[in-house]
């Protein structure tokens, strides 16, 4: 069994994908929530400890701009841009003095994969690796069987059942085309034969390209031992070269994720009708319902439930929280006990406390609610922090942009806020304080007060029958309605009926 600094790995990444119909590069185009490119560099990275070669060509700054963002994870890396795409064989070529500039890098053997078959696992090509050397082969390539091989090079064994060489699809007779036997593109290599080799291949097709499957036959006419590792699932070894062929492996992608959850004590009501992203992590007996969709680096805790069609993204869920249905939460930090929704967004920056409420209708931006704290309806709160067991009223508002800059409201512990509220930030609502219905708050209210700001009530009697007539004469006011109008007018604001604490 290799050790993991006596294997490099070398991702051809160089493609244009003219296919795909896209303006970016095809190893880019995510699956489960990360691109292509991203699945193999970390597939790389579970049998090796070198640096990792990654040969990009099309659209190379934004090849190099995504592994700069992710280098954490992939580093150490080496990026080696083929200039023109001459094949499969010149991109080795390109890549392999880059790799053995470092004397303490040098491997043993090289993996030669793709940085477009995401679905291939690390059970598979460990074991590719390890049949390698338990053949004491100098190349390894791995295959699988198709029923319908069209497009894919064949792999073309003597009676024996010995591989001697693998014929493209554009280059093969009408007899090889029967072989349902298929080169994937994976090989594992000698690294003293790959040297040699590289150094011989030349150009030898229509094309006028370097095909590194051309080395199999040097290995076979120079007496080296060529082996080929099957694999039974064939769909790991599927190659994206089309939106047809992205959306194949997507979904299959999102059953293995969902089949793992399940098998760890996650409840998916519909399986087909659930998104999980490859990073999402979700605690045992939680439940997920259809329409789901959990993107990012969501961490969900045990005992939740989250309802039908609500998007949870890169936001950390903690044990027993409901999202109801409906709900879009982004970047956000639900702690236990707390219920979402229904029909709830909570934007970026949002933190809700231990059995808070957030319900009908209400947007969050920036905003902390305190423990036990409900905003219930129809309300948005931006750059706003509520204390503990706060009563937000329906339709409440934070005015918090005034065309220039944000700015910040605070609500202190046990308050009450009626419906039909602004809250002109910056201000501050002192614990305890009552804000009546119907207010626009523009200072700060103290501790135990009593907020309140309306125009005083006008009653103007028989206006209404008055108007009617107009309308339709036959609803003309009868036995002395809607004579000289009388303006009622309460003596005082401060007699208007008062909002009663909940």
């Amino acid at each position: 069994m290799s050790t993991p600094n006596s294997t490099s790995v070398i991702i051809l990444a160089a493609g244009q994908g003219t296919r795909m119909k896209s303006s970016l590069p095809k190893v880019l185009h995510c699956v489960a929530g990360r691109p292509m490119l991203g699945h193999a560099m970390l597939l790389a990275r579970t049998i090796t400890t070198n640096p990792i070669g990654v040969v990009v060509g099309h659209g190379a700054d934004q090849v190099q701009g995504y592994l700069d963002e992710e280098q954490l994870q992939f580093e150490p890396y080496r990026l080696v841009e083929q200039t023109q795409q001459l094949g499969t064989g010149h991109a080795v070529q390109q890549a392999f003095p880059v790799l053995n500039a470092d004397s303490s890098s040098v491997a043993n053997q090289y993996v030669i994969m793709c940085g477009d078959t995401p679905l291939l696992s690390k059970e598979t090509i460990s074991a590719l690796v390890n049949y390698h050397q338990s053949e004491g082969a100098t190349l390894t390539l791995l295959t699988t069987i198709l029923e319908n091989p069209s497009g894919y090079g064949r792999v073309i064994r003597e009676k024996a059942g010995t591989v001697s060489r693998v014929v493209e699809d554009r280059d093969a007779s009408a007899q090889e085309k029967e072989v349902s036997e298929i080169n994937v593109g994976t090989y594992v290599v000698e690294s003293p034969f790959l040297e040699k080799a590289l150094g011989q291949l030349k150009p030898q097709n229509a094309q006028g390209e370097y095909y590194f499957t051309d080395i199999i036959e040097m290995a076979v006419q120079a007496g080296k031992k060529v082996a080929a590792w099957s694999t039974e699932d064939f769909l790991e070894t599927t190659g994206v070269n089309t939106k047809v062929h992205l959306a194949l492996v997507e979904k299959e992608m999102r059953r293995r994720i969902s089949e793992q959850l399940m098998l760890a004590g996650v409840t998916i009501v519909d399986p087909e009708r659930v998104v999980v992203d490859h990073q999402v992590t979700v605690g045992q007996d939680t439940v997920l319902h259809p329409g789901v969709v959990l993107e990012g680096q969501t961490k969900i805790g045990e005992h939740c439930i989250i309802r039908a069609n609500s998007r949870v993204t890169s936001s950390v869920l903690g044990r027993g929280v409901i999202i109801q249905d409906a709900c879009v939460l982004q970047e956000a930090t639900v702690d236990e006990e707390a219920i979402i929704g229904p029909m709830a967004h909570v934007r970026p920056g949002s933190v809700i406390h231990r059995r808070a409420k957030v319900g009908n209708f209400v947007e969050l931006k920036k905003t902390e609610v305190g423990e036990g704290s409900k905003v219930n309806h129809l309300s948005y709160l931006g750059d706003t922090t509520i204390g503990r067991n706060v009563n937000v009223g329906a339709g409440t508002i934070t005015c918090n942009y005034d065309g220039y800059r944000k700015a910040q409201t605070i609500i202190e512990d046990n308050v009450f806020i009626g419906s039909d509220v602004q809250l002109i930030a910056p201000v501050k609502i002192g614990e305890g304080a009552l804000i009546a219905a119907g207010t626009t708050v523009t200072e700060d209210v103290p501790a135990n007060s009593l907020g309140i700001s309306r125009v005083a009530q006008i009653n103007k009697e028989g206006t209404a029958a008055r108007r009617r007539a107009l309308l339709d004469p036959s609803k003309a006011p009868t036995n002395g309605q809607g004579g000289q109008a009388e303006e009622k007018r309460p003596s005082s604001v401060v007699s208007q009926k008062q909002p009663q604490s909940s």
